[in-house]
């Protein structure tokens, strides 16, 4: 069973800084993209970045600049560090991974998500 665990969330002040990880088990197969998503309850779940098996990323525009997502294929692991937090960051972060399946197609999973609060 594939599971994903998300640590490293909490409370922060303005302009500080958190790194989330994403731990993954039971994984038997070759992850594709690895991402992190958030969600402010009422709304719907937001991409905050995502980065591609090679490295490669993209980020929200509301995040480029601070926000740095990475990954360790061989711990299949991912990150994410951000640096100067608003109260606008506030969220629940999801991680997220997918696999390709033979039709092509993407089959996602996610984890539980980690509460991120940015306040004075």
């Amino acid at each position: 069973q594939v599971q994903l665990v998300e640590s490293g969330g909490g409370l922060v002040q303005p302009g500080g800084s958190l790194r989330l990880s994403c731990a993954t088990s039971g994984i038997t197969f070759a992850i594709n993209a690895m991402a992190w998503y958030r969600q402010v309850p009422g709304n719907k779940r937001d991409l905050v970045a995502i980065i591609s098996r090679d490295g490669s990323a993209n980020y929200a525009a509301s995040v480029k600049g601070r926000f740095t997502i990475s990954r360790d294929n061989a711990k299949n692991t991912v990150y994410l560090q951000m640096n100067d937090l608003g109260p606008e960051d506030t969220a629940v972060y999801l991680c997220y991974l997918d696999k390709i399946l033979t039709n092509g197609a993407r089959f996602p999973y996610w984890g539980q998500g980690t509460q991120v609060t940015v306040s004075s």
